[in-house]
């Protein structure tokens, strides 16, 4: 065995000891890089928390991601494609409003290229997530929790117009979807073999509901694509109900089959369950999608469900939310 340019050269002989005489084959072995270990996350079966029930309840756990989020996808693909096009260039500055996950999966990113990363959020976020961005390197800017995300998106624009920095732009930007389209749809697709019947999945830039929506729709267009939003007053990290002029751009409702609303309480609820009765530990968005999927499962028989975990539950410890009594 030898080691060459980052890659393992296995040789095989007919007999031991060896001889160059009984030299067979030469394999390659090359060493993925971690972009590339982006993506193919596990599909599991939820065990306990289904109760009785004729249907599969499947979740998708995307804080298997390197950087912990399903975020991780769309990210390297704005960043990519935005290279191919020649739309950035090495040496530029990058700047994206994020409320936690996309920040922390672009500064991954722009650290795996090589670009300066300028994060702006709500100060509120939560320690972890500041503490992520800035271990990749990204700078951060706040903003205050009254002006919120659109506050931050405002502030994103007006920076990039004053030529501090090029917006990738999450809710507008094809490139986030089309990473969905491209490998998260299919991988479902292809876990379930073809038999899932509902995709649910929680709405915040809502790219990952728009690319599994459309891929999935082009298989099948009797599988049922469930989006999640926020009730009224329910502050769930990663989700919102946008005002109608800070809508996604890249948001298309015929996508959507069925929108349900979540409520604060049980959406932390299913998400301690999920960690104290599954051995999943997410956060809050991804605790309301598997409630969602635990209330449509009482009206259907014989379904195959997938919700995503969108996350990992530790960079929510600071919040105190996990130390809430089980209910």
């Amino acid at each position: 065995m030898g080691l060459c340019c980052g890659r393992i050269v296995v040789y095989r002989y007919h007999r031991h000891p060896p001889s160059s005489l009984d030299l067979i084959d030469v394999m390659t072995v090359q060493f993925p890089t971690i972009a590339e270990c982006i993506g193919n996350t596990p599909l599991v079966r939820l065990q306990r928390l289904p109760g009785n029930t004729s249907n599969t309840l499947l979740v998708k756990l995307e804080g298997n991601n390197p950087a912990g989020s399903v975020k991780d996808r769309p990210a390297l693909s704005m960043i990519t494609r935005a290279e191919r096009r020649g739309d950035i260039q090495p040496g530029d500055t990058l700047i994206e409003a994020t409320s936690g996950n996309t920040g922390i999966a672009l500064a991954m990113a722009a650290a795996i290229k090589g670009y300066k990363m300028v994060l702006i959020m709500p100060d509120n976020s939560t320690a972890e997530r500041k503490a992520a961005m800035t271990a990749y390197g990204a700078e951060l800017v706040l903003v205050t929790r009254e002006e919120g995300m659109e506050g931050a998106r405002d502030l994103a624009e007006r920076m990039q117009r004053e030529g501090r920095g090029k917006v990738l732009d999450q809710f507008g930007n094809g490139d986030n979807p089309q990473a969905h389209y491209d490998a998260t749809g299919p991988e479902i697709w292809q876990q379930t073999q073809g038999t899932i019947t509902h995709f649910v999945s929680s709405m915040g830039t809502t790219g990952t509901i728009m690319g599994v929506s459309r891929y999935l729709k082009e298989q099948n267009a009797q599988v049922q694509i469930v989006g999640l939003q926020p009730q009224e007053g329910a502050s769930i990290p990663g989700i919102r109900r946008w005002p109608h002029e800070y809508l996604p751009k890249i948001f298309d409702a015929e996508r959507v089959d069925q929108v349900v609303d979540m409520g604060q309480d049980e959406a932390e609820q299913v998400m301690r369950r999920l960690a104290r009765e599954e051995g999943i530990f997410c956060g809050v968005s991804s605790g309301g999608a598997v409630a969602a999927m635990l209330r449509l499962s009482q009206q259907v028989e014989n379904a195959v469900m997938v919700a995503i975990i969108c996350d990992r539950g530790d960079r929510y410890l600071s919040t105190g939310i996990y130390d809430a009594p089980q209910h």
